[in-house]
């Protein structure tokens, strides 16, 4: 004899165990992004540091050199996040074709993970941004 109480609580707590495995994993990869996102941004300001140190020798003001490499960061995030939402969405399409299983996707969720990529840019950008709004001119302009 079963208890169809029991199975429904031991389905339930396998749920949740999958819910926290594939939340621990997805944070991580967007740590891991996110630290891939700041390396890239802070090898590009060293790249510009020439570039930088004119902006701001002809006027440019520090909030201008922050925006403009924080822009950069969140356009690298949301081309990344763009392709994963395709990747998955693909994957999706794929894995429910073999499998026969109904897929649905909601647009909010979509929406949900574009800001949560943008933010994770911004998030992970503003670091190497405020290094490059803070360089010094004229150490810039010598530095080769």
């Amino acid at each position: 004899m079963r208890d169809l109480t029991e199975l429904m609580s031991s389905r339930e707590e396998s749920a949740k165990g999958m819910s926290l495995l594939l939340g621990s994993i997805a944070s991580i990869s967007l740590i891991v992004g996110g630290i891939g996102i700041m390396n890239i941004m802070l090898v590009s300001v060293t790249e510009r540091t020439r570039e930088i140190g004119i902006r701001i020798a002809v006027g440019a003001k520090a909030r201008d050199i922050l925006l403009q490499f924080l822009i950069e960061s969140l356009i690298l995030s949301l081309m990344g996040g763009i392709l994963g939402i395709g990747i998955g969405m693909v994957g999706t399409i794929i894995l429910s074709s073999f499998t026969h299983w109904p897929t649905l996707f909601l647009t909010s969720s979509i929406l949900l993970s574009f800001l949560f990529s943008g933010s994770v840019g911004v998030f992970f950008g503003f670091y190497p941004a405020r290094k490059a709004s803070l360089l010094n001119p004229i150490d810039a302009l010598r530095y080769e």
